[in-house]
């Protein structure tokens, strides 16, 4: 079950953290891995690990955020794949500050870059997909859209948008063989929340609110990503998987 062999899935935000274990993931299952950052020179440190493993990984750095060029690159890279049949779009950025002096640039930044630009690529693709008869779409959403924290007002509405946009286009795509689900993650240890896991006081607070008394790891979220990259869930869209060790089921 699960075989990806022969798919080529596309993943942004995937030099490090989340993205990356999602790469591998797919790649161990068989997929070529199209794996993207702004960073050059990470990203072909992420692909020299990847295929240590024995992926089929591909380093195709831009700017998710720069639309012409991120379309400009998926296209040059189709030349080679010929195809992208699996896209994980979770490239993304934050700004923390609180709402009453949250300036309207970073406000629109960050909507711009978590909505507004995925919504760019993942049309492109998709009309790839339609075209094919066949596509997965998932895209990194989060519990923040279901509960609220303070001084991510921009990250949490993006999100909260995202989810609705998964319904969406869930149902519009559904008569083209294209699946769009997203998963919400919960606290995740990477890179991203260094100074989260590093504090020992947000760490005790962490461990007594989420049920399973951990946090989680990037496997955690790449072996639900498989799931639904996987053929196997055909009949799964429209969804917002979370996971987060039960954090938003507890009060």
């Amino acid at each position: 079950m699960f075989d990806l062999s022969g798919q080529v899935a596309l993943i942004t935000g995937s030099s490090r953290g989340i993205g990356l274990a999602a790469a591998q993931a797919l790649g161990l299952q068989g997929a070529t891995v199209v794996i993207n950052g702004r960073s050059a020179v990470l990203l072909d440190e992420a692909r020299q690990r990847l295929q240590h493993l024995g992926i089929h990984a591909i380093a195709l750095p831009f700017d998710i955020t720069d639309i012409d060029q991120a379309i400009n690159s998926v296209d040059e890279i189709l030349k080679t794949v010929g195809k992208i049949d699996i896209f994980f779009s979770n490239a993304g950025i934050q700004h923390r500050e609180k709402l009453l002096s949250f300036p309207l640039s970073e406000f629109e930044r960050v909507v711009f870059a978590n909505l507004t630009a995925q919504w760019a690529l993942g049309r492109h693709i998709a009309s790839g997909m339609d075209a094919r008869g066949y596509g997965r779409i998932i895209f990194t959403g989060s519990i923040t859209a279901l509960l609220g924290r303070r001084e991510i007002t921009a990250y949490t509405a993006a999100k909260a948008a995202m989810h609705g946009l998964v319904k969406q286009w869930a149902t519009e795509l559904a008569g083209s063989g294209i699946t769009v689900n997203a998963i919400a993650p919960g606290y995740i240890k990477t890179e991203l929340t260094t100074k989260l896991w590093q504090d020992p006081a947000f760490n005790s607070w962490l461990e007594n609110r989420v049920p399973l008394g951990k946090w989680g790891e990037p496997d955690d979220i790449a072996s639900a990503l498989v799931f639904l990259a996987a053929r196997e869930s055909q009949f799964v869209t429209g969804q917002v998987l979370v996971v987060d060790g039960g954090l938003s089921s507890s009060m």
